[in-house]
């Protein structure tokens, strides 16, 4: 029992000593460094899978030992935990022992003060009241304590740089607070993306079915979102000679609160870097693109028109890909359906240069729009339950004849491709559409808070020193008094040396004479 309590004992006090506590904050900062190099499950599974199937055993590996949800995984969070532990056992003996030692007294003056790494003395034909009178105004600022000496004599203890050690529990404070804080902000934040044409339309955060893409925090689970909404007006990019983006700005309008029932807008210009911030989230610019509008006439005279956003896969010229799906209309038989559904896929230049047939873009702004289109045929396998790319079609489809291509055209704003059975697909145009990342984390003003206490905290714990300066008045019997000068730093000296000589020039004034 009496190990075991031994064993309990000195694992506690090794784990609460502030060494563990810097080598838990390495570690810590160590096992973060995965994250930041391999690709994340949270953040990009498309890109997980094909890592691991392109490392085979050594990315199988990898995903047993948890390396792609770092920050999810159970050894980063032990590191985590054991750091706070770590840092609240051995800052609550600190602060208590910082508590006592700012309410004692300095210590007892030396016996010896020529034993100190700075002294001096000198001989005066003040009394010792008067020098001690001289150096209390002198040391103003200072911790002091006068005391009577057994050889009739007095002497001053004084002690300063206590805000050393308080600077050093605050900036450790600050990281415990930091560290909570960022746990916090783990379980309760989220953040998602979503693409919103730049006509007019609209997105609300009102769950996770408006996003492309959401990652919610542990706490989260999409249903108690703030409510708000974002209507996209216009969007307008500025480009420099050489095809560089200069300045995004979208002109949107915006309600929250009071405004949703009133069915009040604001007008607000979201710029990159420059967020709406609105009940607590943050609405970022991240991006924009084009999406073009196609119109498929079939063969009864019914049309269908859509503008679906296309990715773009080069973001200096802005070229894009993506497909575009239709139905027929009025067509109840599902395996009738099948057959005919309808579907543009290609590429799109905002300006376009074309060679041989084969289209390209050449600078990212709409001055010659055009598409290069595959028109396909058949079974879309929308109806099939799985789900699917917007961008593309299922190439499965295609390899199974169930979907062929029946056109491929290059058509500007306004062409025509004629299918054999009467179909016209018509390019009637394009429309541009902004990347919307909307943002909410209720501990990011605690973070900012503690980030930058931990700098003051820090600042004023290397600027502060501990010094410790002695002042003894003694008789010599024939009617002088002999005054000797100590001092000592607590910690680093540098600097101390040149502080105690001018105190000491000033109490051992030339006046005073040997």
């Amino acid at each position: 029992m009496n190990r075991a309590l031994a064993f309990a004992r000195n694992t506690w006090r090794g784990l609460t000593s502030m060494r563990t506590a810097l080598i838990l904050l390495f570690l810590l900062a160590l096992a973060a460094m995965p994250g930041a190099l391999l690709p994340q499950r949270s953040l990009n599974l498309p890109r997980v899978n094909d890592y691991i199937a392109a490392h085979g055993w050594w990315g199988r590996l990898l995903d047993r030992f948890e390396f792609f949800d770092v920050y999810a995984s159970v050894w980063f969070s032990a590191i985590y935990l054991l750091l706070f532990i770590s840092l609240v056992g051995c800052l609550l003996p600190r602060t208590f022992d910082y508590a006592k030692a700012a309410r004692a007294k300095p210590v007892l003056t030396p016996r010896n003060l020529s034993r100190l790494p700075h002294h001096g003395t000198a001989t005066t034909d003040d009394t010792p009241e008067q020098v001690l009178a001289a150096a209390k105004t002198r040391l103003k600022g200072w911790r002091l304590v006068e005391r009577a000496e057994d050889d009739g004599g007095r002497s001053v203890s004084a002690e300063r740089g206590y805000l050393r050690e308080a600077g050093n529990l605050v900036f450790h404070f600050a990281m415990l607070g930091l560290i909570v804080a960022l746990a916090i902000g783990k379980m309760l934040n989220y953040e998602g993306q979503v693409i919103v044409l730049a006509d007019g339309s609209q997105f609300c955060n009102s769950g996770t079915a408006g996003y492309d893409s959401f990652r919610p925090g542990l706490r989260v689970d999409g249903t108690d979102l703030d409510p708000f909404c974002v209507r996209v007006n216009s969007f307008e990019a500025k480009y420099l000679p050489n095809g560089q983006a200069d300045q995004f700005t979208a002109k949107i309008d915006y309600q929250a609160g009071a405004d949703l029932d009133a069915d009040t807008w604001r007008p607000y210009e979201l710029r990159v870097n420059d967020p709406l911030r609105v009940v607590g989230d943050r609405v970022y610019l991240l991006g924009q693109g084009y999406a073009p509008t196609f119109t498929v006439t079939f063969p009864d005279g019914q049309s269908r028109t859509q503008t679906i956003q296309w990715r773009t896969v080069d973001p200096l010229t802005l070229l894009s890909e993506g497909a575009t799906k239709f139905d027929p209309p009025g067509v109840t038989d599902p395996a009738e359906r099948r057959k005919r559904q309808i579907a543009v896929t290609g590429l799109f230049a905002p300006t376009a240069q074309i060679t041989d047939r084969l289209l390209t873009s050449v600078y990212p702004d709409l001055r010659d729009p055009a598409v290069a289109v595959d028109v396909m045929r058949g079974d879309l396998g929308t109806e099939s339950g799985r789900s699917q790319s917007i961008f593309e079609i299922d190439r499965s489809l295609v390899d199974d004849g169930r979907l062929t291509r029946v056109a491929r055209e290059n058509l500007k704003p306004g062409g025509v491709i004629t299918l054999d059975d009467g179909t016209r697909v018509s390019f009637d145009g394009v429309r541009r559409w902004v990347s919307l990342q909307v943002s909410h984390d209720p501990t990011q003003l605690w973070v900012l808070v503690c980030a930058l206490t931990m700098i003051l905290g820090l600042g004023v714990s290397l600027t502060v020193k501990r010094r410790r300066l002695w002042v003894r008045a003694t008789p010599d019997g024939e009617g002088r008094t002999v005054v000797r000068v100590g001092g000592l730093a607590r910690t680093d000296q540098a600097g101390y040396g040149e502080e105690f000589n001018r105190i000491a020039a000033q109490l051992l004034s030339p006046r005073r004479v040997p």
